[in-house]
């Protein structure tokens, strides 16, 4: 199928990018690299009327790694976080996480905000963004605000973005005395994650695991913090015992989603490999 008519406009900078969405309201969207509308709108589940081209904006480019964070624009590629020396030294996930996105032709065009603001449930950045106790900082018409990963995500293919917002940077800690993981059982077609689980597991100086996050996406409407199995984390060891207790709680209650892929008692006994194996490669 082809996308319904839409007219297309390529602003010069955030404040008209965010004028042309406030102006056109409900009938406009705006587009980074748009390996996420684009497919929704030739499928006719999207029909914006105007589309807002954000990807040439200077202040949604670069990527910034200080001390304690490291903040990411919007528009930055999968393939520039890959391949970014500074984040592989202070935050390994990321270019892990990017590596596994899909093939090389859709990490060179799409982008971090462009995959957080579609919030496709299977996608890789959600998850590993709860997992990070990430903050994403975005700019509308009222002005600028920041939501914690874990507010964020709110349904399927819902965000806590207000109408004519856009996201604008991605803040993501630097923590030391942490190891981290992302494991995803991938779509064979797609590459999306059928169920993929982030992990970050905090050490203190002893080696002694004092606690973590696990994000979870692929498996539910939405990614999501499985904040019960983080409340056993401290003191984890690797034990067995411990670990299944863990497992259990990751998804104890948990609706999963089901499709021709993967029916629910599938998808799920793929969430507690996945966490299994993030788990083992987080710890020393």
């Amino acid at each position: 199928m082809t996308p319904s008519a839409f007219d297309f406009v390529r602003p010069k900078t955030l404040a008209d990018a965010v004028a042309a969405l406030s102006r056109h309201g409900d009938a406009a969207k705006p587009m980074a690299g748009g390996h996420s509308l684009l497919p929704m709108m030739k499928l006719r589940m999207a029909a914006p009327e105007v589309l807002v081209d954000i990807n040439e904006l200077p202040e949604l480019h670069g990527v910034t790694v200080g001390a304690d964070t490291a903040v990411i624009g919007a528009a930055t590629t999968h393939s520039t976080l890959e391949h970014h020396a500074g984040l592989a030294a202070a935050v390994p996930m990321i270019p892990r996480v990017a590596h596994q996105i899909a093939d090389a032709t859709v990490r060179n065009r799409g982008t971090i905000g462009g995959s957080l603001a579609h919030a496709d449930p299977s996608a890789d950045w959600p998850g590993a963004m709860l997992a990070l106790d990430a903050v994403i900082h975005v700019t509308g018409a009222s002005g600028t605000r920041a939501i914690a990963a874990g507010d964020f995500f709110t349904g399927l293919f819902e965000t806590a973005l207000q109408p004519g917002e856009v996201i604008t940077t991605v803040h993501v800690p630097v923590a030391a005395g942490t190891r981290a993981s992302y494991r995803k059982f991938r779509h064979p077609a797609s590459g999306y994650a059928v169920a993929g689980v982030a992990v970050v597991l905090r050490f203190d100086r002893g080696g002694a695991c004092t606690g973590g996050r696990i994000g979870v996406n692929g498996v539910a409407g939405h990614a999501f913090r499985a904040s019960r199995a983080e409340a056993l984390l401290a003191g984890y060891k690797g034990e067995e015992p411990h670990t299944a207790r863990v497992l259990d709680a990751a998804f104890n209650g948990v609706t999963p989603l089901e499709d021709r892929f993967a029916d629910a008692e599938y998808r799920l006994q793929l969430a507690r490999t996945m966490l299994r194996r993030a788990l083992a490669e987080a710890m020393p």
